[in-house]
């Protein structure tokens, strides 16, 4: 198939640029030189996430992401690992609400074979994909929701959070992992409907980053990327659109065997790609980004009633966005304590807002995670992907950090009091199902990412 309309853009932030072009089969490819080091990542982002699920079939997403490393016409069981790893390369793949991708880092010699085996599976993965492979994955997805969820302390928090602030017949009231019984009700013919409608060059953005040749490297992806047809008929996801405030406050106690007291919630914020989102971001940094955030000080230095306290924001751009609050308890603290002081402090701060001290440090720290994000080949590949997939314009990944630096200390505190509300969060709370064994939570080594990493980890399902 011959190149199509070819369309070139050009953006820069720090040095960084990408050029855009598009195959007749609709596959959109974005291309990144950076000649620092002899590496190269490939990301490939499907437009499908568990959003695009239905009910009684949620985590088919998840699933199918596991049966990508299943094998397809030309690469049998496990070689697509046996293949990068044998080249020096690494590779994974995640699960999200909204999307679903695959990426492999490698040497730059060895490029040319990442791309080669991204375009079999997706051209052919159906000549391989049968029973055998669908019973073998399917028991590796309820093993994974066993060990990350189902068995572990605190596991189902996000799972019954997401349930409460996107109502039922949400698109998002599900979680990407899916739950037991719509893991065993899907077959096989689901699997391969799946792959149909969702795993065509039309509905995927390839980005290539690294040390790489943009004319040869656009060669090499209309090779064997180029004939593959595309497929039209792709549902739109159902709506997700939601009001700003809950309403209510909704609340649900959870009696269970964990280490200790726990209070979690999770705020409706602004979608993501708005400014507004942006502001949100540097609210919860400046709140619970850390040790030096004012929770962290007051209930965990001060106070001296948590062991942890995080605030992170989970973007999400066809929902409202979720703010994650995830306190742990110190000794026999009761929550109501906890609860009473995280409501004086955003209270306060909605009152009063940053001051230009923690603005400075706010914006300081999302612009260092953004730069080591765009600093590294996979990141920025990830980046492109994203900002392609999701708002139809991967160039906006280079000019993020500026977006943030621009937000005002008034945006900032206009943003928390409009969400940061009792009648705006859903709360869980978590009561050992013998309290005589509470003991202090094990922290993380670095406190500052316990609610971005929790939130980040629930909702990004990753291939073993």
């Amino acid at each position: 198939m011959p190149m199509g309309h070819t369309t070139t853009a050009e953006a820069g932030s720090g040095g960084l640029t990408a050029t855009e072009h598009r195959l007749a089969n609709g596959l959109r490819v974005v291309l990144s030189e950076d000649h620092l080091t002899p590496v190269a990542a490939v990301c490939l982002w499907y437009d499908v996430g568990s959003r695009h699920e239905v009910k009684g079939r949620t985590g088919l997403a998840h699933l199918f992401e596991h049966l990508m490393f299943q094998g397809s016409a030309q690469v049998e069981g496990n070689g697509h690992f046996e293949l990068v790893q044998g080249a020096g390369g690494s590779l994974n793949g995640t699960t999200s609400f909204e999307r679903t991708n695959y990426f492999e880092t490698m040497p730059t010699h060895q490029l040319e074979l990442a791309l080669w085996l991204e375009a079999d599976r997706m051209g052919s993965l159906l000549a391989a994909l049968d029973d055998e492979s669908m019973e073998n994955q399917r028991d590796v997805v309820k093993n994974e929701r066993r060990q990350r969820y189902d068995n572990v302390p605190y596991g189902t928090s996000f799972e019954k959070l997401t349930a409460l602030v996107y109502p039922e017949g949400h698109p998002y009231h599900h979680t990407p992992i899916g739950s037991m019984a719509d893991l065993d009700a899907a077959t096989l013919e689901d699997a391969r409907q799946f792959f149909r409608t969702y795993y065509a060059p039309n509905n995927a953005v390839l980005s290539v980053v690294g040390d790489i040749d943009p004319a040869q490297t656009l060669a090499w992806i209309e090779k064997y990327f180029g004939s593959i047809t595309s497929h039209d008929g792709k549902p739109e996801p159902r709506d997700g659109s939601l009001p700003e405030i809950i309403g209510e406050q909704l609340r649900e106690v959870v009696v269970e065997e964990v280490p200790a007291r726990a209070l979690m919630a999770a705020y409706r914020l602004p979608h993501d790609g708005t400014r507004k989102a942006d502001a949100a971001d540097l609210a919860l940094t400046v709140l619970g980004g850390g040790e030096s955030s004012r929770l962290y000080n007051r209930l965990v230095r001060r106070d001296r009633t948590a062991v942890a306290a995080g605030f992170g924001l989970l973007r999400l751009s066809g929902a409202p966005s979720l703010g994650w609050l995830d306190v742990k308890t110190s000794g026999d603290v009761e929550v109501p304590v906890i609860e009473t002081a995280i409501d004086e402090e955003l209270a306060r701060f909605a009152e009063e807002g940053p001051t230009p001290e923690e603005m400075e440090r706010a914006q300081a720290q999302l612009e260092r995670e953004w730069l080591d994000r765009l600093g590294t080949v996979a990141g920025r590949a990830d980046e492109l992907c994203r900002y392609a997939v999701l708002f139809g314009d991967p160039q906006l990944a280079l000019t993020a950090v500026q977006r943030v630096l621009e937000v005002t200390p008034e945006e900032v505190q206009e943003v928390a009091k409009a969400c940061l509300r009792p009648d705006n969060r859903a709360v869980l709370v978590y009561e050992p199902k013998h309290p005589e064994t509470v003991q202090d939570a094990d922290v993380p080594e670095d406190p500052e990412q316990e609610a971005t990493v929790e939130a980040g980890n629930d909702n990004e399902e990753t291939a073993k």
